[in-house]
């Protein structure tokens, strides 16, 4: 009844109901154009998450450490004048350019003289910025070089590798700006690189999110592109009528300006998962316009009144694409149960989106063509298809008649996504399926090998006393963990208030490389009495400790090794801890950006799980509020969770992980395989009324009609959701082959096995074939 009303209601203020439509999509491409992008790195973990917290709060005291970019070069020839003069000129250049905050090289380093008349250290620069001859610069080399506080941090003097550590200012590297930020900074290394002769080699944290940001978002609008131009190549293919082409694609243009408009409405920024919409809306809104124009060509063959014709469309279409585009919403929507604010954000504004899509074609798909000449017979061409016509009976053929191996061949199914399900890992990346080929991997991998990573994990240790961090007890304990952890390939050389004290003895024995030792007891004191009593003022130890001297920490890089053995090197550093710390009262806390990516990977996935659950579980209800029969609930639900247990043995037994790139697949693929089911089941819920609850004629009439409809819009999908295997990076590609799989088991689930288990209810009877799909 409701739909008959809107049915009546469309059609009788055609007009207006275009001008509305019109009027609020140009609003909305309106609020388009304030859509901003949003840069700044978004925690996985939820606001109140203790590991979380208590790194915000060191971060408060020490700085984040994700804002300094690394700039390396190979060079054997470094310390021949002109070229230790270009390094020099081009730090300068780089100090130039408003954001950089920072830089730190071999030629800034400084040493430690003694001054035993005031009984202070005096920092005094290893290189002056003008160095006179080459000898010079030889005998500045030698010290430099006997400096091991330095080494394996800023330079590797086994491979000549020369570092440069470039401190970013946070409101540069999180706005707009910081695309032709970093293009000026690289335009400045390239000057370098054309002057010297020598390719520089990047990384850093800032460099890599906003080289891999503008990759992605680059990509956003190719699969845009690439969306628009196979959904319009498919649906003329399908109906040979570049009318329908061009009508499609209006609607779905339209329901993309509402999806962004409404996202600028709700004032959210486009995230790198949010910037995925757009053509998520073209590929799941397109099979919306091929179900109502396939059934509005389907009646108008029947008896030939369009008018008629769009009204049955809306009437007996709209109730289920209005449940199919609920319950896909409902997919996208569970992703608002998390914690995670990109998460909410997208799960809300997909829903929201495709919700949209389905107004948007009940009205003006209807609204246009009652304005439209009929179709003509060249349009109604598809609907006698051979080829399809074949396939729906043999499909009917094989419900009927060969049932055992239906459901043999689940049963196998079953057993292969069991057996793949095992093998599943969940495993995640800082640099999540950056191609090999790239020159952010490569450099990233350049410098784990010759420094062990870029990425930053740190020891804190709170001492519970103000100045503890210089006492004897803490400096021993610091270099005793150092020297056990020294062994683990996975880590860099640590920086840390021990390794300052080393520095310090160095210093007061006038640089001797051997005295680079902790103080030993008796020296201790009038070593340390040298340093200034306020740690505020204290140059050197403010790098390590807190004003106070309570806090300290012991700062490592570690190599990308990925979430899983990430947390497998926490373990073992926690056990160095415990021994080391056991019965203490020290404090002590392994964190980093390295442990905080990590644990924010193992909870989204966790997450992405919670919300599949979730999905199921409302899609199910839905089911119930649709069918009032908890049998047709069965139907509707478990056909569509092979196609998610095959999926996930494929991922198991290809080697995809589970990360946030192929979670997620599960979710958007359930809701959206599912809605193949409600077309066919509410089809067939139909004819079991007209005749009179005769389960064979039933299905059969449903397979007839609903069949070409499921397989035309699996054919938009599969190569709808196929364009993200051009993506450059392996989690777009994985996610556009794992739905493209799942909706191919899904077509079968829905077209071959949910009929045959209907069918498996009565007993095989003849069919009145004039009985069946008469005109209604």
């Amino acid at each position: 009844m409701i739909f008959q009303f809107i049915a009546r209601f469309i059609l009788r203020n055609r007009f207006a109901i275009l001008i509305t439509v019109g009027i609020i999509t140009l609003f909305m491409m309106f609020l388009i154009t304030k859509l901003k992008f949003y840069y700044e790195p978004t925690p996985l973990l939820p606001k109140n998450d203790s590991l979380l917290v208590q790194y915000r709060e060191l971060s408060k005291i020490f700085g984040k450490g994700e804002n300094i970019m690394v700039i390396g070069v190979e060079d054997p020839d470094f310390f021949v004048v002109e070229n230790f003069y270009h390094w020099q000129n081009f730090e300068k250049e780089l100090l130039k350019i408003d954001g950089v905050e920072h830089v730190l090289s071999i030629s800034d380093i400084f040493t430690l003289e003694k001054d035993t008349e005031r009984k202070i250290f005096n920092f005094i620069k290893v290189f002056p910025s003008e160095i006179s001859s080459q000898k010079e610069l030889d005998s500045l080399k030698c010290i430099a070089l006997s400096m091991p506080f330095y080494e394996d941090i800023l330079f590797n003097k086994e491979l000549n590798i020369y570092l440069m550590m470039v401190t970013l200012k946070y409101e540069m590297i999180s706005t707009t700006a910081r695309i032709k930020f970093m293009e000026s900074i690289i335009e400045t290394c390239n000057v370098f690189s054309q002057n010297r002769g020598k390719p520089l080699r990047y990384s850093g944290l800032p460099y890599i999110r906003i080289t891999v940001g503008e990759m992605i978002r680059g990509e956003m609008y190719m699969f845009i592109l690439l969306a628009v131009l196979i959904t319009a190549l498919l649906i003329f293919m399908l109906f040979k009528s570049f009318r329908i082409v061009f009508f499609s694609m209006l609607v779905v243009t339209v329901s993309v300006s509402w999806g962004l408009g409404f996202m600028a409405l709700l004032g959210y920024e486009i995230t790198l998962l949010t910037a995925v919409i757009a053509p998520l809306i073209i590929v799941i809104g397109v099979p919306n316009c091929v179900f109502l124009l396939n059934k509005y060509h389907h009646e108008y063959s029947l008896h030939g009144n369009k008018v008629k014709a769009l009204q049955r469309v809306i009437q007996k279409i709209g109730s289920a694409t209005f449940l199919t585009n609920l319950t896909t919403a409902a997919g996208f929507g569970t992703f608002t149960f998390t914690s995670i604010r990109i998460l909410k954000e997208f799960g809300l504004v997909a829903a929201i989106g495709i919700m949209g899509v389905f107004i948007v074609s009940l009205l003006l798909i209807p609204s246009i063509f009652s304005f439209l000449p009929p179709p003509e017979p060249r349009h109604l061409q598809h609907l006698g298809n051979r080829r399809i016509k074949n396939i729906i009976t043999r499909v009917i053929s094989v419900g009927l008649y060969q049932k055992k191996w239906v459901f043999a061949i689940t049963i196998i199914f079953l057993s292969i996504g069991l057996w793949g399900l095992s093998r599943v890992k969940s495993n995640g990346f800082m640099v999540d399926d950056i191609p090999k080929s790239h020159p952010v991997y490569i450099d990233l991998k350049y410098f784990e090998n010759s420094f062990s990573g870029v990425m930053p994990l740190e020891i804190v240790v709170d001492t519970k006393t103000p100045r503890g961090v210089i006492q004897e007890k803490t400096l021993s304990r610091i270099n005793k963990l150092q020297n056990a952890l020294e062994k683990n390939p996975k880590l860099s050389k640590p920086l840390s208030i021990a390794e300052a004290a080393k520095f310090v003895r160095q210093g007061y024995y006038n640089g001797n490389p051997l005295q680079y030792k902790l103080p030993s007891g008796p020296e201790r004191a009038f070593i340390m009495s040298y340093l200034p009593k306020n740690m505020a003022n204290n140059e050197l130890l403010t790098r390590f400790a807190d004003s106070t001297g309570q806090i300290t920490r012991v700062l490592y890089n570690v190599a990308d090794i990925g979430s899983t053995k990430v947390k497998d090197l926490k373990k073992q550093l926690q056990q160095d801890v415990d021994s080391i710390f056991l019965n203490d009262s020290h404090q002590v806390t392994i964190t980093g950006g390295s442990i905080i990516a990590a644990n924010g990977n193992d909870y989204l996935v966790r997450s992405l799980f919670i919300s599949l659950l979730a999905a199921i579980s409302i899609i199910s209800i839905l089911m119930a509020w649709m069918f009032r029969q908890p049998k047709m609930v069965l139907l509707s639900v478990l056909p569509n969770l092979i196609p998610l247990l095959l999926t996930a043995a494929a991922m198991g037994f290809i080697g995809i992980t589970l990360k946030p790139s192929t979670v997620i697949v599960f979710s958007i693929a359930f809701g959206i395989s599912v809605d193949n089911s409600i077309h066919f089941l509410a089809k067939y819920r139909q004819e079991l009324k007209r005749t009179r609850q005769n389960i064979k004629t039933s299905v059969v009439c449903a397979i007839k009609e609903t069949g070409l409809s499921m397989i035309y819009t699996f054919v938009v999908l599969f190569f709808g959701f196929g364009i993200f295997a051009a993506s450059k990076f392996g989690g777009t590609v994985s996610l556009g082959i794992l739905v493209s799989l799942t909706l191919l088991v899904a077509l079968f689930c829905n077209l071959v096995l949910l009929p045959t288990i209907l069918l498996s209810l009565e007993k095989v009877k003849d069919i009145d074939n004039k009985d069946c799909c008469p005109e209604t």
